[in-house]
């Protein structure tokens, strides 16, 4: 387990932005159930999952994750990870709303606590001040237990970190960045930086890349995913051909999944406390699972940094 402020975390975070859209409820609870018993329980969430699904008005994932726990009797063996400021009935970071969307979540969550509450994409309307007092009344009220932060301008992660420090408030222990092996520069520098002076765990989404870092998506591939778009677009790039072909190579020595080792890089770099990954499917639950388990080489490391450059 890896620590986040006072709460210990299995080093790899399930993703529940499909639940509730390319996985259905049971198909979730499956996936959950396998998470779990494999010694998960960390799972990440928020309140607009899948809100641009058509049918869905937002907070489905938190619906079927709620469901799941007290189905199961487990809610205090679980680490549940949410957000708030997106949802389309919910949206910015006023302190009002940030306080009506963590009920709405409890609700929909079936819970009395939100263990770790991030804010989802800042509102620069709002003083950064105001939001922190609004998630240091949750955590004092018991509603949340530590707070964090993910899409969000330099400057006012700054400022936040230094109201908490100034005011005494409750303070952000973990940050969610976009970051992977193709996506480095969106988090490497300044706001590394930051998050290692303040102490804050990163918690990467995107870590496979829609889908590219686990390696299904080749020349002339045609692969059945709502992302593959997305992913695919990593092929036209240089640096995506040359991080396929490192991460082969280092698959084929370490004996697992193209996937593991893409995370196994991730987890591996200054900051990580846990990759976020989701599977909408029980087959691709284990090659996730695989990277807690998995140690790369100082020379894999570097070919795979060196191939991301």
């Amino acid at each position: 387990m890896n620590k986040i402020g006072d709460l210990d975390v299995f080093p790899l975070c399930l993703g529940g932005n499909v639940f509730g859209w390319t996985a259905g409820k049971e198909r979730s609870f499956e996936i959950l159930d396998a998470y779990a018993g494999a010694g998960g329980n960390f799972i990440d969430t928020s309140d607009s999952y899948m809100a641009a699904a058509p049918g869905n008005r937002g907070g489905e994932s938190e619906t079927i994750i709620g469901e799941w726990t007290e189905a199961r009797g487990n809610r205090d063996d679980i680490v549940i990870a949410t957000k708030v400021g997106k949802h389309p009935e919910r949206t910015g970071l006023a302190p009002g709303n940030i306080k009506a969307a963590a009920d709405d979540s409890l609700r929909r969550l079936r819970t009395d606590r939100i263990d770790l509450y991030y804010t989802h994409f800042d509102d620069p309307s709002v003083p950064v001040g105001e939001i922190m007092t609004a998630m240091d009344e949750l955590v004092t009220a018991g509603k949340v237990r530590q707070i964090a932060v993910s899409n969000i301008e330099l400057d006012r992660l700054e400022a936040s970190l230094e109201f908490s420090e100034r005011e005494g408030t409750a303070r952000y222990v973990a940050i969610q960045p976009h970051y992977n092996l193709v996506s480095r520069d969106t988090y490497e520098g300044p706001r590394r930086d930051i998050a290692e002076r303040h102490g804050l765990a990163a918690l990467p989404y995107y870590a496979l890349a829609s889908g590219f870092l686990t390696g299904k998506y080749r020349p002339g591939s045609d692969v059945d995913s709502v992302r593959a778009g997305k992913a695919a677009r990593h092929l036209e790039t240089e640096r995506g051909r040359n991080v396929l072909a490192a991460l082969d190579i280092v698959a084929e020595e370490q004996g697992v999944a193209v996937a593991t080792v893409a995370l196994a890089w991730l987890a591996a770099q200054p900051t990580v406390a846990a990759p976020i990954a989701s599977a909408r499917t029980l087959d691709q639950l284990p090659p996730l699972i695989e990277v807690t388990r998995t140690n790369l080489s100082g020379a894999q490391l570097e070919r795979l940094t060196e191939a991301s450059a």
